[in-house]
């Protein structure tokens, strides 16, 4: 999946030489990330990147926990007091709707910004059928930053949106 900042504004930091460098918004992009995969046992993430004005990330949602098994006690969120294992797993829609809540309210925080849009509306999505389409999807992830000049989502590109 691909998710754009509003307007394609780059707000998460800098590619330098071919690398992402992350500023504290970009840094809160990629926890909230991280915890959302800890927040659900059944989402496990694969490759993924923050970069200045989108993020991308392979997601895999399966019926049953990834983590836990028949000895270890239930996952517990102790913010919220839930027992994460036995809730119903959520669709990839509702996911990337509590990422964005999530990173949104965060980096408005900071920025002292309230109530401003972070990200477009919508999102990318695309469903990986087989292992050759994963790969090409790991290394576009992967080769994202030393391609950016040349990225379609680039602020300077002039093929862009």
């Amino acid at each position: 999946m691909t998710i754009c900042t509003d307007q394609r504004q780059c707000l998460f930091g800098d590619v330098v030489d071919g690398q992402m460098v992350l500023n504290q918004y970009g840094a809160i992009v990629a926890e909230t990330y991280q915890w959302l995969c800890q927040r659900y046992p059944y989402l496990y993430s694969d490759e993924w990147i923050v970069m200045p004005n989108h993020f991308h990330a392979i997601m895999v949602i399966t019926d049953k926990p990834l983590r836990g098994g028949s000895r270890t006690a239930p996952t517990i969120n102790e913010q919220y007091n839930v027992n994460v294992i036995n809730k119903q797993r959520k669709p990839l829609g509702r996911l990337i709707g509590a990422f964005k809540t999530v990173s949104t309210k965060k980096i408005n925080i900071l920025r002292d910004t309230p109530a401003t849009p972070l990200w477009q509306r919508n999102y990318y999505e695309h469903i990986i059928r087989d292992r050759d389409a994963m790969d090409q999807i790991r290394q576009y992830i992967i080769n994202n930053p030393v391609s950016w000049k040349i990225d379609q989502l680039h602020p300077d590109n002039p093929s862009k949106w």
